[in-house]
């Protein structure tokens, strides 16, 4: 069965966005995020070490030193932070960045912290410079000092903190300022998920969801999802509705194929997005080098939509390159496409980081 893919796509709904939408998360707690380390699939360097930190911490009766972790959306930071809290055996308290808007903010959610607790701060990177310095003491010192009032009426309060655990997650470790950075004890970065570790994911989804799911059909999954769990349980979820109808709701490795290719999600887990502005390089511009903005105004996205969004997959997997002039298609790309190789382009094939 051959089905075409679609070029028209609305962006707002698009599949495979890293970026946590609001179907992901339903009302009250989210299933199936998983509570513990012995439950948390993937990841195994991080795991590890973060279990012998913990663990170590839990004898000396210490709190836990500041993590810090960063790397590409959707591969379970949040996950992480409430399970550092839940092998503590303390509370976590989540916010953002951009939710912190001035330094009372951040005192009022600093002295509302338990002894130990674990305080989560999601995009840390975009703190503001106000705030920042706010932190800097409460992470070192476990204090505050607040000004109140102006001119000779003010006055300044020395405010001791419990000792909590501050946990920072980033997609952008290179934004956050040196003097931030460096107060962290413990750094990690998380890797993208394989397909085995990635239909393992499926798999257990699948179970906590109540559906039946084959291994092969799991895998099938798990391979067009870019290594990202988040992209992962969302296709889980849309391939169930086409189980239910076609299949007697359970999910076959031909069910799952046809369901993503109706989706538009190619066996790669590029979708007509990702095709069109590949399309374009080649069509317009004979496999570049192109300008960002001079693409972005081609297939009529933002540019820091084609930076944040489009590019960062398309680069890990060789299928794109950057030159000081711009942006060029690569060799593998245009394979996969089913196109011709333009000729006197400067862009070469890319090694993919799912190869061997």
């Amino acid at each position: 069965m051959s089905i075409e893919f679609s070029d028209e796509f609305d962006f707002e709904n698009r599949i495979v966005d890293n970026t946590e939408l609001p179907g992901d998360v339903p009302e009250g707690e989210n299933p199936l995020r998983p509570k513990t380390l012995d439950d948390y699939i993937g990841q195994e360097t991080v795991k590890e070490n973060l279990r012998i930190f913990i663990d170590a911490a839990k004898q000396r009766g210490e709190t836990l030193d500041h993590v810090l972790l960063y790397g590409p959306p959707g591969l379970g930071k949040t996950t992480l932070s409430a399970i550092i809290a839940n092998e503590l055996g303390v509370s976590v308290r989540i916010t953002s960045g951009p939710a912190i808007e001035k330094p009372g903010d951040l005192a009022s959610i600093l002295t509302n912290l338990n002894q130990g607790d674990v305080l989560f701060v999601d995009e840390i990177h975009r703190l503001s410079r106000a705030v920042e310095e706010i932190l800097y003491p409460s992470m070192e010192d476990f204090a505050i000092d607040i000004i109140t009032g102006k001119g000779q009426m003010a006055a300044s309060y020395h405010l001791p903190l419990p000792k909590f655990t501050l946990v920072g997650a980033t997609t952008r470790a290179g934004q956050l300022t040196a003097p931030l950075r460096d107060r962290f004890g413990v750094v990690l970065r998380l890797e993208l998920y394989t397909p085995e570790e990635l239909s393992r994911i499926v798999m257990r989804s699948a179970g906590i969801l109540g559906v039946e799911i084959e291994p092969d059909g799991a895998l099938e999954i798990a391979s067009r999802s870019r290594g990202t769990p988040r992209i992962a349980n969302r296709l889980l979820k849309r391939v169930r509705d086409f189980a239910q109808v076609m299949s007697d709701g359970v999910i076959t490795v031909e069910t799952a194929r046809t369901a993503l290719e109706r989706l538009g999600v190619d066996e790669i887990g590029l979708d007509s997005n990702d095709r069109r502005m590949l399309k374009a390089i080649v069509n317009f511009y004979n496999g570049g080098p192109v300008g960002l903005e001079t693409l972005a105004a081609a297939i009529g996205e933002e540019a820091v939509t084609i930076e944040d969004v489009y590019e960062p997959y398309l680069l890990q997997i060789g299928f794109l390159s950057r030159t000081p002039r711009g942006r060029c298609i690569t060799a593998a790309a245009c394979e996969h496409l089913g196109l011709n190789f333009p000729s006197g382009t400067r862009a070469q094939a890319q090694p993919s980081l799912f190869n061997d």
